[in-house]
């Protein structure tokens, strides 16, 4: 049997996984990637492995049936994110497919509250400042009685509002699909989107990428925002309306972002937003932590496994 593995993490730690692999006889197969493999190198690949475990690659109808003429049997996203990936097809050609939910809660939020904490104070400004040699101290600002949107109240989220709780901020959550039987949500006010997005400050989206969340924030929104918003998205890109934020920036109404997500990654070179100083830019490695990548790791192993008889 042969396997492909195309997530990023997983594969710079592969060393650690390629024993369980050795004692099925089972063959990794290891693309030379940076963050996904195309359509076509897909095409290619599927149809000479058994098993598929999968990064952010376009796990399409189109890639799944070149696979399914050839010897792949079932794959596994990695991750919880599953927007770039086909279920339906999948199901019409017969491939079992899982993803790894509730794996990285805790490090994706800490990811946001790193921003939360950069955009405030401007550490981050403050270092690339520092590093031309210039010696600034810009006023931050104090996080207690700060309001959150929080767009999003799934693993992610439910951690990113704890967090930030700590510091004693206000949470407004927006989240249709909150399980109201919870015993934490009395510290949490709910609203349906957009109710009162006038009051953050801080808008964040730990929300997954759907039809209904495609470019949630908008130009509309963020119109609707009190001037001198941070916007941060650790979710997916194209949620986040690139177009619209890079006007706002260029205004003022929008203070500064943080993006570990973007709507083509890499990250454009040629992108506008790279003009504003004050904004941080990630590389979609919110999830990216030694535990977090092994415990996805053994679980997409163990799914895939399964599904191959092995």
């Amino acid at each position: 049997m042969k396997v492909l593995i195309s997530c990023p993490p997983m594969l710079k730690r592969i060393d650690e996984f390629r024993s369980f692999f050795e004692e099925k006889n089972i063959e990794l197969i290891i693309p030379n990637i940076v963050q996904t493999l195309s359509e076509e190198e897909l095409e290619e690949i599927l149809p000479t492995v058994d098993g598929w475990i999968i990064g952010d690659d376009p796990a399409s109808e189109r890639v799944f049936t070149a696979g399914k003429k050839g010897k792949l049997k079932a794959a596994v996203k990695w991750g919880v994110g599953i927007d770039n990936v086909d279920f339906a097809a999948c199901k019409k050609l017969g491939i079992p497919i899982i993803n790894t939910p509730n794996m990285f809660g805790a490090e994706v939020a800490t990811v946001a509250t790193s921003y939360v904490l950069g955009l405030a104070r401007q550490t981050y400004f403050i270092d690339r400042e520092v590093r031309k040699g210039n010696w600034v101290k810009p006023a931050g600002r104090s996080l207690s009685g700060l309001v959150v949107g929080l767009i999003g109240f799934g693993d992610i989220g439910k951690a990113t509002a704890r967090f930030l709780k700590g510091f004693d901020m206000k949470i407004n959550i927006y989240d249709p699909f909150v399980n109201k039987e919870e015993s934490d949500l009395q510290n949490y006010n709910f609203l349906s989107f957009p109710e009162k997005i006038e009051e953050a400050d801080f808008v964040i989206t730990t929300c997954a990428l759907t039809p209904s969340t495609r470019n949630m924030v908008n130009a509309d929104i963020i119109n609707n925002m009190k001037d001198g918003v941070y916007i941060i998205n650790v979710s997916r890109g194209g949620i986040v309306n690139e177009a619209d934020l890079l006007v706002a920036l260029q205004s003022g109404k929008v203070e500064a972002a943080a993006l570990d997500v973007f709507e083509t990654e890499p990250f454009p070179i040629d992108s506008g937003l790279r003009e504003f100083d004050k904004c941080i830019f990630g590389t979609h490695n919110g999830s990216n932590t030694i535990e977090g990548v092994r415990r996805a790791s053994h679980q997409a192993i163990s799914y895939l496994f399964e599904f191959l008889g092995v």
